[in-house]
């Protein structure tokens, strides 16, 4: 236990010396990731990147003696963009306040706007690739298009310019290393050429990443793999915010190892979703409680081996899928749906086909008892909105005299002042709601989870359409409840559960109660069909309510920014046909993507998933009420 104690102690003390930040000043990623994104947009930035955290990258230059005895220094993090997110560091104490390393934050996110293509296109070959270049031509454009940012940044400036190593410290050439470094700092139109040396200089915390890995084991660059190019991660497993992995790691790929065991690890309820294949000898195991996060959490490093051979021809097996005696009832041969692929900024026709459905299961049910007083509750709650009969005063025809203004009427003639045209009848008329909506729930797999110890996010999702399709009944309002799933751009589910015309009834809440969890979430396609059914009601008001509990994702390329991009095009093509779209969603990572796709005002998160049936109603109310 002394030795512990001594150890620890030790272990503290020697960090403390040799640590140069500011954990007291510290700011992280997490408190300013949505300030950073609206702020990159804001400056012109492409709205659909994600703004997620760094990966580690090793440091080779000088460290201090302390620094190599408590093992610190070697590791930093730079901000880069790729053709996805924004990557920043996962937290900044740099600096010895909490504003410069806000600032930090901010100066990067401002870089990281500027393309440096026109930099590329210069006749000095060396120079265009030189990563100094590139981040003094970056700085040089920021602060010429944003003025306001060059104060702060020449704060940033001297900040760092007074923690950089002093030259007369360091050998001939890693000086001259440094030398050119702060000249390239404080000139941007300095051209400056780094000489050989035997460790490279310090990093730039005011600059993006020197050389932006290629290799990341989450790469999108990453030679394809024909068993997982058609695979996208369990929606389930993304909403489990404690075992999610939020810091990226480093890639590199080798060679195959040779051997005939291995490890095959999947979980089957995302059998649907992916599976990988680990060609590893691993016949004996000193602990069967292996946690996988957090041995990935403690290595900065995963290396992964390409191999020539699929998966297919190492291991196969049927999946359990139904048979069309048992799946759900085809309507139709399918209707080709147009996609939008943001790489080519072209719309694909009929690149997708979309399938209507029926539940085979669903049978007449009654309303569920659960349920009735809430339903009670909900339909007095909505009969004020019914259609009711009023006077319509100041008319030229109608049923009876309206006094007020026939006796206005008299005393104005009576002085002289004499309109044949004044209005003097009233008319019964009645007051109609002009609005038709139509809700469009998500029926992926990812439904299948638990909100709690008594329900799933499906079974949520019934009620919500029951007291919903109970509110609007009772007002009149024409509506239908139509859901989706997906499993590919040829097999996109629509099920069918009530049409504007159809009356709600029996048959229409057996089909709400017939709902099962599907696959997965192609919304675009669905959108779009949505909204040409929508768009075909002879009404002044056209609501298209999204009901959702995260990002759309789909096998194939249908994932990441691909899908984002597409559901994006579909709500703006429905906007222009005079269509409302409002996103209802349990997504408790919901304000990354949703004011890109739905726009801030256009969507609400529900954060207590069990709250949806009653809150649904009460949202509809006061998105019609004018």
């Amino acid at each position: 236990m002394l030795e512990e104690f001594v150890g620890e102690t030790w272990h503290r003390f020697i960090t403390k010396r040799a640590d140069k930040s500011y954990p007291e000043a510290t700011v992280y990623l997490d408190e300013v990731r949505r300030t950073a994104g609206i702020f990159f947009r804001a400056l012109g930035g492409e709205g659909g990147l994600r703004v997620e955290n760094a990966t580690d990258s090793d440091v080779h230059a000088k460290r201090t003696i302390l620094q190599r005895i408590a093992g610190v220094g070697d590791k930093t993090q730079y901000a880069w963009r790729d053709e996805e997110t924004l990557r920043l560091p996962d937290s900044i104490a740099l600096f010895p306040t909490r504003q410069l390393n806000l600032d930090l934050y901010l100066w990067l996110t401002a870089l990281s706007v500027i393309d440096d293509d026109d930099n590329d296109n210069d006749n000095d070959d060396a120079k265009a690739k030189d990563w100094i270049s590139r981040n003094q031509y970056r700085t040089l454009q920021t602060l010429e298009i944003w003025p306001g940012l060059k104060t702060r940044y020449q704060d940033l400036l001297q900040a760092h310019l007074a923690q950089r190593p002093d030259a007369k410290e360091l050998s001939k050439d890693e000086a001259g290393q440094e030398t050119a470094i702060r000249a390239a700092l404080m000139d941007s139109d300095k051209t400056v050429q780094l000489q050989y040396a035997k460790r490279p200089p310090q990093p730039v915390s005011l600059w993006l990443h020197p050389s932006p890995p290629q290799d990341e084991f989450t790469s999108s660059s990453a030679p394809p793999d024909p068993d997982i190019e058609d695979a996208a991660h369990s929606k389930e497993q993304k909403k489990k915010d404690q075992d999610k992995q939020q810091k990226r790691k480093q890639g590199n790929r080798t060679e195959m190892p040779e051997g005939n065991s291995g490890l095959m690890s999947f979980r089957l309820e995302s059998l649907w979703s992916w599976g990988e294949y680990s060609k590893v000898d691993r016949t004996t195991t000193e602990d069967d409680d292996d946690d996988a996060m957090r041995t990935a959490e403690d290595m900065d490093n995963i290396t992964v081996a390409q191999d020539s051979q699929t998966t297919s021809s190492k291991i196969k097996l049927d999946l359990d899928l139904p048979s069309s005696n048992y799946d759900d009832v085809v309507l139709g041969e399918g209707i080709p749906i147009d996609e939008w692929d943001y790489k080519k900024q072209e719309m694909q026709k009929a690149h997708c086909r979309l399938q209507t459905m029926m539940s085979r299961d669903a049978v007449p049910t009654a309303l569920p008892e659960r349920l009735r007083a809430q339903a009670h509750k909900v339909r007095r709650q909505f009969e004020v909105l019914k259609p009711q009969r009023v006077w319509k005063n100041r008319q030229s025809d109608g049923t009876e005299l309206d006094l007020e203004n026939y006796i206005n009427y008299l005393t104005d003639r009576k002085h002289g002042h004499v309109n044949s045209d004044t209005p003097v009848y009233r008319e019964l008329r009645n007051q109609d709601r002009d609005l038709s909506c139509l809700l469009l729930a998500d029926l992926s797999l990812s439904t299948d989870a638990h909100i709690n110890n008594e329900s799933r996010v499906i079974d949520v999702i019934r009620d919500s359409l029951f007291l919903f399709s109970e509110a609007l009944n009772a007002t009149g309002d024409r509506f239908a409840l139509h859901g989706f799933s997906s499993r590919n751009r040829n097999h996109i589910r629509f099920y069918n559960i009530k049409d504007f015309d159809e009356n709600y009834n029996d048959e229409v809440r057996g089909h709400i109660d017939a709902l099962r969890p599907g696959y997965y979430t192609r919304m675009g396609a669905a959108i779009r069909h949505a909204t040409d059914q929508l768009s075909k009601q002879a009404t002044t008001q056209k609501l298209l309510l999204i009901l959702t509990d995260g990002k759309p994702n789909d096998l194939d390329k249908y994932e990441g920014r691909y899908g984002i991009e597409d559901t994006r095009m579909a709500i703006l093509e429905a906007e222009k046909l005079g269509i409302r779209p409002f996103c209802v969603t349990i997504d408790e990572q919901a304000e990354d993507y949703m004011p890109y796709l739905f726009g801030s005002r256009s969507f609400v998160l529900i954060r207590n998933a069990a709250e949806l049936p009653k809150k649904l109603p009460l949202l509809y109310l006061r998105l019609t009420k004018n």
